[in-house]
């Protein structure tokens, strides 16, 4: 009998003979033991759902009462940073746990705990603490899949980046160091949705319902809208890192220095690359890649000048930042051209 690893559960392949009965019905026998292991009864209703890639999902409502929350239980290394265990908290929490017990003999000092706490509140939508005693933190992911379809995430994530790029200019503009430190604030928001759509996107793969109600139109699609949502984290990041430099440097810049134009570029292909996700057009998408790159090379033609002044180093980064956001809507919009290539 065949046997495959999928999603680090065996899979047994059972070959089955489709048989023809009467005028116009097609029939094939279930395996005994799927029928055995989920409770099913002569009688019971089975869903059939045709899938995009030409596979059928078999769903049974008796399979569906018996579903349990998926749970697991880590130790809290104490020889290890409070930052380290929180990693392996998130990497769980990515990989689609329900529900997260973080357990330790000793206790948690005060500061662990509330690092933890507060970090699990900043960083992992839909992931709460449900209960607390000295020696546990268990957290429970309560959000509803449904309620955030992906698109609804990357939207979010983009309208908060494009909101902390161009504030970030602001910033470097008026030498607003309040501004300036809320772009440095906001990153968290545009973290907190990217792990959302990681721990989405590692579901959505092995749940192929999932994919539809999430608003995958196919399973292959999952790793385009990987590399587009880590593409978009990192566009913000640059915001932060324009924002951080501004916060080092002493005066503004004049409204009319080149620098805002490039970043203005930027921040138009950035715009378009987003929009051509859902893009029919090849070509017109190819164009966003071709204007990404133009608005590039114009971001080393600015860095290659002579940059005078006490402020040299911090603008010569800021110009890099807004090279790179010009770098990463190219890639977004390259993707795009691959999952717009319908197989046949």
């Amino acid at each position: 009998m065949p046997c495959n690893l999928i999603g680090g559960f065996l899979i047994t392949k059972d070959k089955r003979k489709v048989q023809f009965t009467g005028n116009s019905t097609y029939i094939v026998s279930l395996p005994i033991k799927w029928v055995r292991d989920i409770g099913l009864s002569a009688g019971d209703t089975l869903t059939l759902s045709p899938m995009p890639n030409k596979t059928l999902l078999v769903a049974s409502s008796a399979a569906s009462r018996e579903h349990s929350l998926l749970k697991t239980t880590i130790e809290y290394v104490h020889s290890e940073s409070a930052e380290n265990n929180l990693r392996i908290l998130i990497s769980h929490y990515l990989v689609g746990y329900d529900v997260i017990r973080l357990t330790t003999k000793k206790g948690f000092s005060a500061y662990d705990r509330k690092f933890i706490k507060d970090s699990v509140r900043q960083k992992l939508i839909g992931l709460e603490l449900v209960e607390e005693s000295r020696n546990e933190l268990v957290f429970q992911c309560l959000l509803n899949y449904n309620d955030l379809p992906l698109d609804r995430v990357i939207k979010n994530m983009y309208g908060l980046v494009l909101s902390m790029l161009e504030d970030s200019m602001s910033a470097l503009r008026d030498h607003n160091l309040e501004i300036a430190e809320d772009v440095v604030q906001r990153d968290d928001d545009v973290d907190r949705f990217y792990l959302l759509s990681v721990r989405q996107l590692k579901a959505s793969i092995e749940d192929i319902e999932l994919s539809e109600k999430i608003g995958i139109g196919h399973p292959r699609d999952c790793l385009g809208y990987r590399l587009i949502t880590k593409s978009i984290e990192r566009v913000g990041d640059h915001a932060v890192r324009i924002a951080k430099n501004v916060l080092k440097m002493e005066n503004g810049i004049k409204k009319d220095d080149s620098i805002f134009r490039l970043a203005e570029l930027s921040r138009q292909v950035f715009e378009s690359s987003i929009y051509s996700i859902k893009q029919a057009d090849l070509q017109a998408i190819n164009d966003i890649v071709v204007e990404a790159k133009k608005v590039s090379q114009f971001g080393l033609t600015l860095e290659s000048g002579d940059w005078a002044g006490a402020d040299k180093i911090e603008l010569s980064m800021i110009l890099e930042s807004l090279r790179r956001v010009a770098e990463y809507s190219a890639d977004i919009a390259e993707v795009a051209i691959n999952m717009n290539i319908k197989a046949s």
